[in-house]
């Protein structure tokens, strides 16, 4: 900008806030005064302070609640009955029309702001919005034409205090510091306070007793003169005659995110929208797999986006400042209608691939994960009867869902972007509320490293010895079949082929259940009772008539993957899975039943805080308590087992039962989410999808894959989580602080004695430590739900290696006797897979044999022809010999 000539700099700032306010003033005056909106807009109209936050967080609850209700019935519906029609039943429901309420507030509010401001709105805003309640004064009933008035009347008072302290000159240059004239003037009006007309107090400071812009225009004369100078030279039109132009909108930004829905039209839809859910997820058809999730991020638009115009910033309340904060963070629902859309179906396309998927054998019957696969993964131990299952898993599921798996990645990252994150990994650890997360959970892992290696030595060696040198390399990865789990996650399959001490008794009550005929209703039951005996809540009725307990019989396909459901009424909750009478469900049942019990304890939060105090915590409570369920003591006391299992052969035998699950667990829980931040930022591409899955497997599991993948194999999706979107790092959280809660309530119930030992049964000073940490939800940051059950707020690895020590002394004395090495330096070697390489074909074991015969016999046919065709010309030669008898009739010949 070129200065003006002369001592004058000009200084435009001062004069675009003075204008500014001054229109804006005038506006607030033309303005209608405000009436209440009606009850039923939603999400309503609102105070921008701390007192309409609340209010507007009790309409976001009680509107919330008929939402998620809808939502989750919905969803239950397509997990137990996964047909067409359920499916398109819940699209249909996506599209529901709000119902608007007419109103001329924000019309007359813009119309006015065009007129004497010259701005307009940056998105199209409609009569459902109150746009001018969003300025403090309005919703505080403030009337603003002071401000108005303040604005001229202060150059007045400027002037006539100038000529008072006797100062010439340019107006905006005039100083009255220390001028005692100036101040008598001032004082005479300041002691007047309200004792006179103001047009009398004014004409006794500057003589005239009107509002007057003169002086106004007098300071910023300069100013304008060099305004009209440079807009000449610019050729700028003064004015708006385009006034009904609107800027275009920015690329990405939420189509609809201006519509306001009807909250009895809302409710409506999203009680629909859960009853269909439920359906879905009890009948999979391709009908109900296209329903699950637009009236959820639709209601989370509209209140997201309400929730968004609170300054939180001064709130005293921490919770309401909490809850808003919360509710700012649209999720998916921050993408437009259509990459909304597009995003929904892409994850219901790849869970619908993953729950119907079926391997195939030879005679023509298919094979389904549960609960087929699973239990011949966990029973079989034929090297190729596993290795058929394991890679015929991963044909049907993870090669069906790569295609889908980088459209979600990037729909992902655009909805975490629009919520102010930098990819979807980003907005994953936000849930944690810790800078330092990824730090805190390396050194966790780090710390329970080399009870794991040591874990890994001692399995590898009991694997070598079944399978064999040609299958296992004690210095190199275990072959990740061989586990008697489908993903390597749990090894407690394979518990009688690395049992320490086969003689002693072990801790396994299946034969017991299923000698006394116990039924999933029962196994329900008894978890039921474990928890009333700590005094937390018992289950409703609902729970029992609603639930899904055993795999229906009826030949619908369902979700089998074990779930536990709020429907978000206060009464409505239920557990989804085909129970199998054996001691794992028993344990399964005793997780799940911990969601329920939390869902149960936070049911009076507002909705936003109706989670865990963090992810992990979750799924912490459930386990913590099957820590004391699967004690021997507390299987005897049910009639499961014979004897409590005292010796310390059997102690070991418990503990090495426990570790197969806990500890070979770490590992793949912490991975699963480290392969997915990278894909989301970047790191990993498209083309490196499987190669660095079984680079992270291979460095953190010691595990190869038994056969060779291509970056056409997506070995990844055949994990559930990974198609169904569902973060997985709170499994590897939920498995360290089960164990910190676990020491805690063992002392809170008076136990003293090893950690592995403690039994909570009955306990209600236990209970009651569980029940008010519960309670808080998501209310306060995890770390003060930390500090209620364990003193302490932090995440550690110390309880998890009090309670192993005993079986990580025993690992390291039994791994030395066995001279093992702790690790895979050997890391590139890879088992002999069942294939061999044949003519540069990849051919099975067989066919590559019954080739190596034929060859072989086509070797010995052409030696035979040749030997005799030798023979044969040797003869003729003889023959002909008399004809040449001599070289020089041979010559002349």
């Amino acid at each position: 900008v070129r200065p003006l000539p002369g001592p004058f700099t000009p200084c435009p700032g001062p004069l675009v806030r003075q204008l500014f306010l001054l229109l804006l003033l005038l506006i607030c005056l033309l303005l209608p005064p405000a009436q209440a909106l009606s009850a039923e807009l939603m999400p309503g109209n609102f105070t921008a302070d701390e007192a309409g936050a609340r209010l507007f967080a009790d309409s976001y609850n009680s509107s919330a609640e008929v939402i998620l209700y809808e939502s989750t019935v919905a969803s239950w519906t397509y997990n137990v009955n996964i047909t067409q029609e359920n499916a398109q039943r819940q699209v249909r429901g996506y599209y529901l029309c709000p119902v608007l309420y007419k109103h001329k507030f924000l019309a007359l509010y813009f119309s006015s702001r065009t007129k004497y401001q010259g701005i307009c709105p940056p998105i199209a805003r409609n009569e459902t919005h109150f746009d001018a309640g969003a300025k403090y004064h309005v919703p505080a009933v403030t009337p603003y034409i002071r401000y108005f008035v303040s604005f001229v009347l202060q150059f007045q008072f400027h002037k006539a205090l100038c000529a008072e302290a006797n100062y010439s000159g340019p107006l905006h240059y005039c100083d009255i510091y220390q001028s005692q004239e100036a101040g008598v003037k001032l004082r005479e009006v300041l002691q007047a306070g309200a004792s006179r007309p103001w047009q009398e107090v004014l004409k006794g400071l500057t003589g005239s007793e009107i509002l007057d812009a003169e002086p106004l225009l007098e300071y910023f004369k300069p100013l304008i003169t060099w305004l009209q100078e440079q807009n000449q030279i610019n050729g700028e039109v003064l004015g708006w005659p385009d006034f009904e132009w609107r800027p275009p909108v920015p690329d990405g930004y939420p189509e609809g995110i201006d519509k306001l829905a009807d909250e009895a039209e809302a409710e409506k839809f999203l009680e629909e929208y859960v009853r269909l859910s439920w359906a879905y997820n009890t009948n999979i058809t391709d009908e109900n797999s296209k329903i699950m999730n637009l009236e959820v991020s639709q209601h989370t638009l509209q209140f997201g986006t309400r929730a968004r115009q609170f300054d939180t910033s001064n709130f005293q309340k921490s919770s309401v400042k909490r809850l808003l904060e919360k509710l700012q963070d649209l999720g998916r629902a921050a993408l437009s209608t259509t990459d909304l859309n597009e995003y929904n179906n892409v994850l219901l396309k790849m869970e619908s691939v993953y729950s119907k998927a079926k391997v195939c054998q030879e005679n023509g019957s298919c094979l389904p994960l549960d609960p087929d696969l699973t239990n011949l993964m966990a029973v079989s131990r034929d090297y190729d009867n596993l290795l058929w299952a394991w890679k015929g898993w991963r044909d049907v599921t993870g090669q069906a869902i790569l295609p889908s798996f980088p459209e979600y990645v990037d729909l992902s990252n655009k909805a975490a972007q629009l919520n102010g994150y930098a990819d979807a990994g980003a907005s994953w650890r936000s849930q944690y509320e810790t800078s330092s997360l990824e730090e805190q959970l390396e050194k966790i892992y780090l710390e329970l490293q080399p009870l794991y290696l040591n874990l890994h030595a001692y399995v590898r060696r009991a694997l070598y010895r079944h399978y064999g040198a040609n299958y296992i390399n004690l210095q190199g990865p275990i072959p990740a079949h061989l586990l008697g789990n489908m993903w390597a996650q749990s090894w407690s399959n394979i518990y009688e082929l690395v049992v320490p001490f086969p003689s002693a008794s072990q801790v396994d009550a299946t034969p017991a259940m299923k000698s006394q005929n116990w039924t999933a209703q029962r196994m329900f039951e008894e978890a039921d009772k474990f928890f009333q005996s700590l005094g937390l809540l018992p289950l409703p009725p609902e729970f029992w008539d609603k639930s899904m307990l055993e795999k229906p019989k009826d030949g619908r396909d369902v979700v089998c993957h074990a779930s536990a459901w709020d429907f978000y009424n206060g009464k409505d909750f239920r557990i989804k899975q085909c129970t199998v009478v054996n001691m794992e469900d028993l344990i399964v049942i005793h997780h799940e039943m911990g969601h329920v019990q939390y869902f149960m304890q936070y049911k009076d939060q507002p909705l936003t805080f109706r989670e865990g105090a963090n992810p992990g915590f979750h799924e912490a409570i459930g386990d913590v308590l099957a820590l004391s369920v699967s004690t021997p003591k507390h299987l005897h006391s049910i009639g499961l087992l014979d004897n409590e299992g005292e010796g310390y052969e059997s102690e070991i035998n418990y503990l090495m039962s426990i570790a197969l699950d806990k500890i070979a667990f770490l590992p793949f829980g912490y991975l699963i989410d480290q392969w997915r931040w990278r894909v989301f930022d970047g790191s990993i591409n498209k083309k490196d999808y499987n190669q660095e899955w079984w680079n992270l497997r291979l460095k953190y599991q010691g595990l190869c894959p038994p056969v060779p993948r291509s970056q056409e194999d997506f070995d990844p999706g055949a994990k559930f989580h990974i198609p169904a979107n569902v973060p997985y790092l709170r499994y590897f959280v939920s498995f360290v602080i089960q164990f910190q809660f676990h020491e805690a309530l063992c002392r809170a119930a008076g136990h003293t004695g090893p950690l592995y030992k403690c039994d909570i049964y009955q306990s209600k000073e236990a209970g009651k430590l569980l029940a008010d940490a519960m309670k808080l939800g998501l209310s306060q940051p995890w770390p003060e739900a930390m500090k209620l059950i364990t003193g302490q707020p932090n995440m550690s690895a110390t309880a998890i290696m009090n309670y192993f020590q005993p079986l990580l002394d025993w690992l390291i004395t039994k791994n030395k006797e066995q001279g093992e090495t702790l690790g895979w330096p050997q890391y590139d070697w890879t088992p002999y897979s069942g294939t061999v390489s044949f003519l540069g074909m990849e051919l099975e074991r067989g066919q590559a044999t019954a080739g190596q015969w034929v060859l072989l016999v086509l070797g010995l046919v052409l030696l035979v022809a040749t030997m005799g065709l030798a023979y044969k010309t040797c003869s003729l030669k003889r023959r002909e010999e008399p004809y040449f008898g001599s070289e020089v009739e041979l010559r002349h010949s």
